[in-house]
């Protein structure tokens, strides 16, 4: 009896039109997509922003899903009922990814922290790689389930099902970055996404389960049924999933800040906003971060926030005898722009990065703040600050810029050489650049002497003039122009007169309180003489003399000093040591004499790097010498697992290098790193299928070599080319450069995997036990590579340090191959 319903009609189009397991392995690696780029956001709320928790992130999700891929190839080989495990495995899935959304929201609780602080290194390490596990362990375990499905549709005993595996499970990671980029993103709610995605995965795996067994038509209708029920029960629990978001995040406030209430949550591609509020005043947090604080309209008194900002406004605008045109970079909403109208100024241009956070705060700010955005003379632009001084065309006689402090690699990009050289060239000739940092009484405390220090000594670099001044917060004013800026309260205060303003809460008088001159005379020195012994970075600040000379004296005799350490005091894009040193910082804060986790990182040296390749070398080296039964057989094994173990480790610590460059250059990862690792993943399934479609004979020492030397040179190219790129003056050839060389890495990537996989194969047998081998041993090498970049090479020797440290471990790998003299062909007959 045939089928003759419309649901039996719809099944057999369906089976024509795509293979079950194929549209499975797709599923599964949309579903990982979705499931990475969700964690990471949350992750990266709950840890401010933190760019040194991404690595951790990857590195938790690929060591898990390594062992649940070695976890699958046990049970396999045990119960050999591949299906039986795939289907409960998505069941699995469908309760666990929800419920880690909803155990990374209230994190903080299972922590002792001060409200507000940030958490540790190891808290951070703890927090992803014990909530991380029980997804990652069972969607690691499916690939290699998928992989044994695929083998037996294809009634195969070699690895072709693992190639075909990996090519769609890249595939899917791609399809799911762009997805979760151009439409979820904008639609849907974190929970709503990972219901959507598992529900989708449920229905291919009910796909599969008709194809795989031979039962009667009455089950092939019911499971059919059963997959329209299940997307029909997504779209109806879609509601209850939205009250569950809101609940979510007044859990996860509650800890954060217990004597906050949480007012409302705005979701933008720069970051989830929160408006939080304590009696009349209002803040505002994105992605964990406090951007600023306000007095609520219906406060009666001027708030602590309003003079804080005036006096921010008035001790900048003071420093230029004439400011016509000023560009104000952020703090417009705090107050700062109402109180700079109050100069006679002719054009002010206000950048705000996010329009969101414009409209999320203008019911709760003052109505002078709403009356100076309303200003015919107010230019508001929503975009980014470094973007817009690349393309902007006007001069500037004073750039104000009031950025939070550069905890995160996103803020430092306003405190780095290349800012200060696009900032400077955007000035009129006698222009004032202004910018500060958070301080403590006389520098005290290394890593807030080392920021602060950072700061000027890489202003300095573009500056001829450069004056820092302050106490609890640091004022840096430069320019090219010496007479325009000072720091004499007599002529600021005369400047500010002639000007006729009246600011409620500041006057005349308050520039001989912030200018001080034994105060001036302490910062200065401290700043000053900072940074230029060798070990500057790991002591702190000399003792401050008793009687410091003047700031004119200090300034004429800062010719005479030594050179300023440049590695650890100039701050840049690529080599981002002033975030570094503000991690450093809040974590003194926050921990004080136990604050030792960041530290030490302090004290890696660049040459360190060498120490991967020696004991690889080292090791084949003996083993060619033993002599023993399996000695001609295991250092080529070894040699092929090292291969695999550098390509995981060098892509992954590229994939974290171009990460954090797109952070220096774009700003913004919240929205975008579903499309950054969905191009990496687009190049990964074109080179896995390139090599699985015209490599014949994949099990070639040879080749897999090459191939490591290709990855080797393609990491040099990037560390050399990636910095010249940024540069450029043209955002959207930036972007296609950028792409490409995202798209370059995957594609590497994904020609080794099919190569080491046969390689493997010819050596050992057994298919599924080599797929979880050699998968799990691949990303067992990018937790390493994930941890390493992010943690450790990044923040302290660079970006362009990362992409040498890949070329090293690849390099290591072609001489490892080549060390074991079996450049021939490893199995006889042809492998497809």
């Amino acid at each position: 009896m045939g089928y003759n319903g419309p649901a039996d009609t719809m099944l057999a189009a369906l089976k024509r039109s795509v293979s079950p397991h194929l549209l499975a392995v797709l599923m599964l690696g949309v579903v990982s997509q979705l499931g990475q780029v969700l964690f990471l956001r949350e992750l990266l709320m709950v840890f401010h922003g933190n760019e040194l928790s991404i690595g951790l992130i990857f590195a938790a999700w690929l060591v898990w899903v390594g062992v649940g891929s070695h976890l699958g190839s046990i049970l396999i080989e045990r119960s050999n009922r591949p299906l039986f495990l795939f289907s409960g495995s998505v069941a699995g899935v469908l309760l666990v990814i929800p419920l880690t959304i909803l155990l990374l929201r209230i994190l903080r609780g299972f922590f002792d922290l001060p409200p507000g602080s940030y958490f540790s290194l190891f808290d951070m390490a703890l927090s992803c790689f014990l909530l991380m596990a029980p997804a990652c362990l069972l969607l690691g375990a499916q690939f290699v389930l998928l992989s044994r499905l695929w083998r037996e549709k294809d009634m195969a005993m070699d690895t072709s099902g693992t190639g075909k595996t990996y090519v769609g499970e890249a595939a899917g990671n791609m399809l799911g970055g762009l997805i979760f980029t151009f439409v979820l993103v904008h639609y849907l709610n974190a929970f709503q996404t990972a219901v959507l995605a598992v529900f989708l995965m449920l229905g291919a795996a009910v796909y599969v389960n008709c194809e795989g067994h031979s039962a009667s038509e009455d089950r092939y209708k019911f499971q059919l049924l059963l997959l329209f029920a299940l997307i029909g029960f997504s779209i109806a629990v879609y509601p209850l999933l939205e009250s569950l978001n809101q609940l979510a995040y007044r859990l996860q406030w509650e800890f954060y800040s217990p004597q906050h209430e949480l007012v409302d949550t705005y979701q933008s591609k720069h970051g989830t906003i929160a408006v939080i509020k304590l009696e009349d005043q209002y803040s505002f947090f994105q992605s964990g971060n406090l951007v600023f604080s306000t007095a609520g309209p219906e406060a009666a008194l001027v708030g602590m926030e309003e003079q804080e900002a005036a006096e921010f406004a008035h001790f900048s605008m003071v420093q230029h005898e004439n400011p016509r045109r000023v560009l104000l970079i952020g703090g417009g909403l705090r107050g700062v722009l109402a109180e700079i109208i109050k100069h006679p100024v002719e054009a002010v241009d206000y950048v705000e990065l996010d329009e969101v956070l414009t409209a999320a705060a203008k019911p709760y700010v003052s109505e002078k703040t709403l009356a100076a955005l309303a200003d015919p003379r107010v230019n508001l632009v929503h975009a980014d600050g470094r973007l817009f001084l690349k393309t902007a065309e006007e001069k500037y006689d004073l750039i104000v810029v009031d950025a939070p402090d550069p905890a995160t690699a996103v803020l430092n990009r306003y405190y780095t050489r290349e800012f200060f050289t696009e900032a400077e060239a955007l000035l009129n000739y006698d222009g004032v650049l202004v910018s500060g940092a958070i301080s403590t009484p006389d520098l005290r405390g290394r890593a807030v002497a080392n920021r602060n220090a950072a700061i000027y000594h890489t202003m300095n670099q573009v500056f001829s003039r450069v004056l820092p001044a302050g106490e609890h917060f640091i004022y840096y004013f430069a320019t090219n122009s010496p007479g325009q800026i000072s720091l004499n309260p007599l002529i600021l205060a005369e400047r500010y007169s002639e000007r006729d303003i009246d600011a409620e809460g500041f006057s005349a008088r308050h520039y001989h309180v912030l200018l001080e001159d034994s105060q001036l005379r302490r910062i200065n020195w401290v700043i000053r003489n900072h940074g230029r012994s060798s070990e500057a970075h790991l002591d702190g600040p000399e003792a401050v003399p008793l009687m410091p000379s003047s700031v004119k004296e200090q300034e004429s005799g800062e010719k005479e000093l030594p050179p300023v350490r440049e590695h650890y005091f100039i701050n840049t894009d690529f080599k981002p040591i002033g975030y570094f040193y503000t991690l450093m910082f809040w974590d003194d804060l926050a921990r004080g004499d136990r604050a030792e986790s960041l530290g030490w990182l302090l004290r890696v040296k660049p040459w360190w790097v060498l120490f991967l390749s020696i004991p690889p070398l080292f090791t084949v080296l003996v083993l060619r010498i033993a002599k023993g039964r399996h000695s001609k057989l295991f250092p080529v094994a070894f040699a092929v697992l090292f291969a695999v173990f550098t390509t995981g480790f060098s892509t992954m610590a590229l994939q974290i290098a171009l990460l954090f460059s797109f952070q220096s250059i774009y700003g913004f990862i919240y929205e975008m790193v579903g499309l950054i690792v969905g191009l990496f993943m687009c190049g990964l399934a074109l080179g896995a299928y390139l090599a699985n479609r015209y490599v014949n004979y994949k099990a070639d020492i040879k080749l897999l070599a090459i191939v490591q030397l290709g990855i080797a040179l393609l990491a040099v190219f990037i560390a050399l080319f990636l910095p010249r790129t940024a540069a450029l003056q043209f955002p959207h050839l930036v972007f296609s450069l950028f792409s490409m060389l995202t798209f370059g890495a995957g594609l590497v990537n994904g020609v080794d995997f099919p190569l080491s996989a046969a390689c493997y194969m010819a050596l050992k047998g057994q298919p599924e036990k080599t797929a979880g081998t050699v998968y799990g041993v691949e990303l067992f090498g990018a937790f390493f590579g994930a941890v390493l970049a992010s943690v450790v090479v990044i923040p302290v020797l660079g970006i362009a340090a990362c992409a040498f440290l890949a070329a090293i471990a690849n390099g290591s790998a072609f001489v490892v191959l080549f060390m074991c003299g079996r450049f021939e062909s490893l199995c006889l007959k042809k492998t497809n």
